[in-house]
């Protein structure tokens, strides 16, 4: 069964995707959205504003992810089901066995950089494979335009990254923010904002929402641009002009893993010219009649890219797991 989308539901980021997933026997229950996970409590927003959510007994925090849409008895706050999302953020840790869930439900996600030292394209490049396969539209914003008069030099290499991707050059303290990020901050519409300490997310966050709550802002170091965690747990914000924004924490380090859709999407130049090549399992190394290799003779394929290609492909078949054993009985091994 269908249920009807009501206007405050609608601005809450509610969806024809949820509505459908809504049954008969839940017609009782009452849509919530998760607004901020911590170690041992979840929270959660409805048509009503902030609400309790109870967890059943032995629940992990974990499996929650911010802007989950999930049902609850609308009398006792009490979880009763999680409905599937429409896209998940999310990362590997070093270290760790499984994924960590970052954000959820997003239509854009913002990679944050700023115009000094902290830009870097081989670390854009990972956020914007995590975009891809995540499956939210990502946008490059550039921090700190203010600071620097080479402004366009900035663009230029991030629009390089992937084709057709929006980059937007700005300054977080400034209202003219608000406007420039207007096309992905519409009623309903979700963005994520992620990136490396220091880059201004949370001040970006504070201007979007133009909110009595601030979020908490810290300095970098002017040597190498790195900043100090700030923002310390996952939350979801309301933003000027009916959106909602995510602000996370900042990420040192970003491991690429099970992402193989998301390496083909950013390196399409590459990934359309290897059906071209002699070798079906070309390595686009040393092998004769490479497609690839002679389009980067011509100038037509950036050298550099393909060694980034060739160092995250190698680092997402070693860090994915695989399942082997018998049937029944599977357990996790990594590549070799």
């Amino acid at each position: 069964m269908t249920t009807a989308i009501t206007p405050s539901l609608e601005q809450l980021g509610w969806s024809p995707f949820f509505a459908d997933q809504v049954s008969e026997k839940d017609s009782g229950l009452a849509p919530r959205r998760i607004s901020s996970v911590h170690r041992s409590r979840v929270e959660a927003i409805d048509v009503a504003g902030s609400t309790a959510l109870e967890l059943p007994a032995n629940s992990n925090t974990a499996d929650f992810a911010v802007g989950d849409w999930i049902l609850a008895d609308p009398l006792t706050g009490m979880f009763v089901a999680r409905l599937a999302r429409k896209s998940l953020f999310q990362r590997r840790q070093e270290g760790g066995r499984g994924q960590q869930l970052v954000a959820a439900n997003i239509d854009t996600l913002l990679i944050v950089t700023s115009c000094n030292a902290d830009f870097h394209p081989a670390r854009l490049e990972r956020y914007l494979i995590m975009a891809d396969q995540a499956g939210s539209k990502p946008v490059i914003v550039l921090t700190k335009a203010d600071t620097t008069a080479d402004v366009g030099d900035f663009q230029s290499k991030a629009e390089a990254l992937q084709r057709d991707l929006p980059v937007i050059a700005l300054n977080g303290h400034s209202a003219d923010a608000v406007v420039s990020l207007m096309p992905w901050l519409g009623i309903g519409q979700t963005v994520a904002l992620v990136g490396s300490s220091g880059v201004g997310k949370s001040t970006l966050v504070n201007t979007l929402t133009a909110s009595d709550i601030m979020q908490k802002t810290g300095t970098i170091r002017e040597y190498d641009a790195q900043g100090r965690h700030t923002t310390t747990a996952r939350s979801l914000h309301a933003v000027q002009g009916g959106g909602w924004v995510i602000d996370t924490p900042g990420i040192r380090t970003l491991y690429v893993s099970d992402i193989t859709d998301g390496i083909d999407t950013l390196f399409a130049e590459i990934t359309e010219l290897a059906p071209l090549c002699r070798f079906r399992d070309c390595t686009h190394a040393h092998e004769p009649g490479c497609a690839v290799r002679d389009a980067i003779a011509k100038g037509e394929v950036d050298a550099d890219r393909l060694e980034r290609w060739r160092s995250l492909s190698a680092e997402n078949n070693s860090r994915t797991p695989v399942l082997s054993g018998p049937r029944g009985n599977k357990t996790i091994k990594k590549k070799r």
